[in-house]
């Protein structure tokens, strides 16, 4: 078997540079599973903060290694979930969305890495502050909630950093990275390995609705748009400058440019969003996927994405034989 390998291979024990996203409500414990199974890490999504359904997907991921993930800012709320989640020793923590720094002790104590997501140099620079083993730098093409720098300036230029400041921290690049070609892009930008998102969303294991998976196979990366509107219809206050990339849909359009009829209409709109999204309607309610869906066209295995993301990186980087094993 080809293997890419790579400071994140060897940091973390995997035969693939490759990390699945730990996208809130999608990525639960059988897709964490299949990926590291696949060779690569994959990480449960601990998302708005739900004890229950946390317990539920380390129980699904089953006896296999995999990472975990948590929106700072909701998770500050209920430190605890942190806490029940290092109790069952990730072989990652990460934290996107925040602070990380008032989390890193409680994280080395239990003695995983901790990965923290990026979106500026400035979220960089506070992440080294952390301790941070591993960096991932996401550009604004990524499906969900993120900021505005592109990921092909913005990886670099966080390598460039990195390796100033703290050259033993490792760099993942992220944000519309679905196939061969981003992966060996990104490595040739001085990543050490990748985040996928929205090309594991759209993969069997994936708790998506499939209408909506349906949705991106049809879109192109054209038919995305960052919004708020998407957080103000679940009544999630995010903080500002995230917003979330999604599907240009019925929605978006009905409600865009008009957040405050939005919020004054919020008693009847929360409950029918949440109908729409829950029933899989592709037009009534937000479908969070990137701009990365113009390079999907199927809903294969998680497996099955790690093998055919290897085999063309490593026949693309056939002439820079550090990488290939």
């Amino acid at each position: 078997m080809t293997r890419l390998s790579t400071r994140l291979t060897a940091r973390l024990g995997i035969a693939h540079p490759i990390l699945s996203a730990p996208m809130a409500l999608a990525g639960g414990g059988a897709l964490a599973a299949a990926v590291t199974r696949a060779g690569g890490l994959g990480l449960i999504g601990g998302g708005y903060g739900d004890a229950a359904w946390l317990e539920q997907q380390f129980a699904a991921a089953g006896n296999t290694q995999v990472g975990c993930g948590f929106i700072t800012w909701s998770m500050a709320k209920k430190p605890e979930l942190l806490t029940q989640a290092l109790a069952h020793k990730p072989a990652a923590l990460m934290l996107s969305f925040g602070d990380p720094r008032p989390f890193a002790a409680e994280i080395a104590a239990a003695g995983g890495p901790l990965i923290c997501q990026c979106q500026s140099l400035d979220h960089v620079r506070q992440a080294l502050e952390a301790g941070a083993a591993i960096i991932i730098a996401q550009g604004a093409e990524a499906g969900g909630h993120g900021q505005r720098r592109a990921t092909l300036p913005f990886v670099p230029e966080a390598a460039d950093l990195i390796a100033g400041k703290s050259p033993d921290t490792l760099l993942v690049a992220a944000g519309g990275i679905a196939d061969g070609r981003g992966l060996a892009a990104a490595l040739m930008l001085g990543a050490d390995g990748v985040l996928i998102g929205t090309r594991f969303w759209a993969s069997r294991e994936a708790l998506v609705h499939e209408r909506h998976q349906a949705a991106a196979i049809a879109a192109t990366g054209d038919g995305t748009v960052r919004s708020s509107l998407p957080d103000i219809a679940r009544q999630l206050d995010w903080p500002k400058p995230f917003d979330i990339r999604v599907a240009d849909n019925a929605f978006i359009a009905k409600w865009a440019g008009r957040d405050g009829d939005l919020k004054a209409a919020i008693e009847g709109e929360a409950p029918a969003y949440r109908e729409a999204f829950m029933a899989g309607d592709p037009d009534k309610a937000a479908v969070i996927f990137g701009e990365a869906a113009g390079l999907i066209t199927d809903v294969p295995s998680a497996g099955e994405i790690v093998e055919r993301m290897v085999a063309e990186a490593a026949a693309l980087l056939g002439g820079a034989g550090r990488f290939v094993v």
